[in-house]
């Protein structure tokens, strides 16, 4: 299924760079919640189809750790995809820092709402309840990811319901935590702009998620001889 180790390495470090710089950019730039969820959901679509043949284009450390506990990549593979997703979402931040001038803009930070929302109302999220936001979230795109990539039985809109997948869960998690998903895109802006408050929350969240969905595949969903 995959390519051999370094040019899956590439791939990897590739997507995550673009999914960083497009999607950390499109929430530094334009703040508007429809395009910010399609910004990321068309980068994994396309990426999807541009190198989903190489390396399965999970530009997520949660994906991939969803991707071993399913027993469908071996520890050392899944190790080497997480130091590269890290470093390309890192150096994606950082080329988005440049291209924008400096980090005015929050870089595309993520952060528990503390504020109002679109209706005046007060919202605080706190770490526990972001905590399982980013960790149901997390779980709906890595179960996407299993079923309709890795089983195989979606091959050609299997990249498009990934992708959507990303788009809702942006749009209904957004305003509550950035709906990160995916350590390399909060740590990359975190870097970046050196903001690092609760920054745990986008690790143990999304690590639990992709765990739940990867054993949930490989215990119920998957195929049986």
């Amino acid at each position: 299924m995959y390519s051999r180790l370094s040019t899956s390495l590439v791939a990897e470090a590739i997507g995550t760079f673009a999914l960083i710089f497009i999607g950390a950019g499109s929430v530094a730039i334009s703040g508007n919640l429809v395009g910010i969820a399609l910004a990321h959901g068309l980068v994994i679509v396309g990426f999807a189809y541009a190198y989903g043949h190489i390396s399965g284009a999970h530009v997520n450390p949660a994906v991939t750790l969803a991707v071993w506990a399913a027993g469908k990549i071996d520890a050392v593979r899944a190790a080497a995809y997480v130091v590269v997703q890290l470093a390309g979402g890192i150096l994606g931040a950082l080329a988005l820092r440049w291209v924008l001038g400096g980090t005015g803009t929050g870089l595309g930070t993520t952060h528990l709402a503390q504020g109002l929302d679109l209706h005046g109302t007060p919202v605080t999220v706190t770490p526990v309840v972001g905590l399982f936001v980013e960790a149901v979230l997390t779980f709906f795109l890595a179960n996407a990811v299993m079923n309709a990539g890795i089983s195989g039985k979606a091959t050609i809109p299997g990249g498009l319901a990934i992708g959507l997948t990303l788009t809702f869960c942006i749009l209904m998690g957004g305003p509550l935590t950035g709906a990160s998903l995916n350590p390399a895109r909060t740590l990359g802006p975190a870097v970046a702009a050196g903001s690092f408050e609760d920054i745990w929350v986008y690790f143990v969240g999304p690590a639990a998620g992709g765990l739940a969905a990867g054993l949930l595949y490989k215990g119920v969903l998957a195929d049986r001889e």
